[in-house]
């Protein structure tokens, strides 16, 4: 699978877990709902600011979000 297109389900899976809708991700992240749709769909990738960001407010780790095994 497509790194980004993995990251982007799982963000709609963190999302939908905290209760939010892309609306309201997106207005946290300054943008609008359609640019934040683009990287739940793997369109777009997420630059460093954007994933301690959500992370912070997904209650997420860097780690689940890019599934990554710790050692």
């Amino acid at each position: 699978m497509d790194i980004k297109k993995q990251v982007g389900e799982r963000l709609k899976e963190a999302r939908r877990a905290a209760g939010y809708t892309q609306t309201q991700v997106a207005k946290k992240m300054l943008m609008t709902q359609q640019q934040y749709s683009r990287f739940e769909n793997g369109i777009f990738e997420l630059n460093y600011l954007q994933i301690i960001t959500l992370c912070k407010m997904l209650d997420i780790s860097a780690d689940y979000l890019f599934d990554l095994d710790i050692f």
